[in-house]
């Protein structure tokens, strides 16, 4: 008879380089302290329509999260939550309501990072173009002020229908937190990162008390275009990360 822990460990490595590649953003995600206890999700598709993807298992802290953990769900099976392994229900709730409506929100991660949470807590949760990371943003995010409660199904349902535009690839999730979107687990987290330095660099300005310092439309315009065609930067940064944990002796690529 096979050991079912090595069947398990076969499952567990198809797709090995996204699995590592979401494992290290977990593990950097967790470094940086813009995680929440076991609560956040990340996820990325593996099949062309978008609707099966690698997430996080329920309950395991980022810092531990291994590529072999990672679960591979279907946005399209009904019966996903009544599995052994099932994910958070309000990971289900959320990204398996993106994955089966926007296609092209190929990786998704969602945190309450303490900068972007400030940010969504405010009753205008704009965040204007004070510096080159928050021009970055420029025209590039929604904002929902209808929070509904946990994101269970109907929650997740709902946000869903607010990513229409593939332009906008971060959600401010008002009185919640964010949920950042791209084309690969590099392309998400890089944004991920800068979203959060772009809060950082806002809430600490309005800190002062001082009147801010907003760059033009034209020009904020101009700023993020130039952005969204550096691609490279993307890459390199989580390649570093991973370069990094691998000098720790890090175990996520397992």
């Amino acid at each position: 008879m096979s050991d079912p822990n090595i069947i398990k460990l076969r499952r567990n490595t198809d797709h090995w380089s996204e699995r590592v590649d979401l494992a290290a953003a977990f593990r950097w995600t967790a470094k940086l302290s813009m995680h929440e206890g076991v609560a956040n999700h990340f996820s990325l598709a593996i099949n062309d329509d978008g609707t099966k993807f690698l997430m996080n298992p329920d309950q395991t802290h980022f810092s531990r999260i291994k590529a072999s953990d990672l679960l591979l769900v279907d946005a399209l099976d009904p019966n996903t939550m009544k599995q052994i392994n099932a994910p958070d229900p309000t990971a289900w709730g959320l990204h398996g309501a993106i994955h089966r409506h926007c296609s092209h929100a190929r990786c998704a991660m969602h945190v309450h990072s303490t900068h972007a949470t400030v940010l969504a807590a405010l009753e205008d949760s704009t965040l204007p173009p004070i510096d080159q990371n928050c021009a970055t943003f420029f025209n590039r995010y929604v904002i929902d002020n209808n929070y509904g409660g946990l994101a269970f199904e109907e929650e997740g349902e709902r946000c869903a229908t607010l990513l229409t535009d593939p332009k906008k690839k971060v959600l401010i999730m008002g009185n919640h937190g964010i949920m950042v979107f791209g084309d690969s687990v590099s392309d998400t987290f890089n944004r991920l990162y800068y979203f959060e330095r772009a809060c950082e660099t806002y809430i600490r300005a309005l800190q002062t008390g001082k009147k801010l310092s907003v760059i033009t439309d034209d020009i904020a315009e101009k700023t993020a275009s130039e952005l969204d065609g550096y691609y490279d930067k993307n890459y390199r940064h989580l390649e570093e990360l991973k370069f990094i944990l691998d000098e720790e002796g890090s175990n996520y690529a397992s």
